[in-house]
């Protein structure tokens, strides 16, 4: 069983005790959240969807720790300029590990289980056969006349 579940802006596909590093929680280290935008759900092959998210449908996380990810580079120069400016940055991360996915509610998709569809027929009726169309008359092109006056 797995989710795909919006968490801080990104989306995770989680399942039961993986663990995942997101942006900063403002939640205690050790403590339990739930996360209600759950957007995907995969019960052993049976798939719910989310318009845009499953109601009903939750995660549960336990915060695990706090920290800092790794360094990041940021460099800018413009040749020949003779500017160059060094920056460095870490994101402040929070590692929580995946306690359970609950589903309550939501549609089953559909796997293309579609009962064919009847035929239309329509009835026509003989109609009057229309006259041809007349051709388009040609533009006459210009045609250059040269005469020996002209090239002397």
């Amino acid at each position: 069983m797995y989710a795909i579940v919006e968490i801080a802006g990104q989306q995770f596909k989680v399942s039961k005790d993986l663990k995942v590093y997101v942006h900063r929680l403002a939640n205690e280290e050790g403590s339990k959240v739930s996360f209600d935008k759950v957007l995907l759900l995969d019960d052993n092959g049976s798939i719910t969807l989310g318009a845009p998210a499953i109601e009903g449908a939750s995660v549960e996380a336990k915060v695990l720790s706090h920290l800092k990810g790794d360094k990041v580079i940021v460099f800018k120069k413009k040749r020949r300029k003779g500017y160059k400016k060094r920056n460095g940055h870490r994101q402040y991360l929070t590692q929580i590990v995946i306690e359970g996915i609950s589903a309550t509610g939501g549609k089953k998709a559909a796997k293309a289980e579609k009962a064919p569809a009847e035929p239309k027929v329509e009835k026509v009726e003989a109609a009057e056969p229309k006259a041809p169309k007349a051709p388009k008359a040609k533009k006459a092109e210009a045609t250059e006349e040269t005469t020996t006056e002209e090239n002397n």
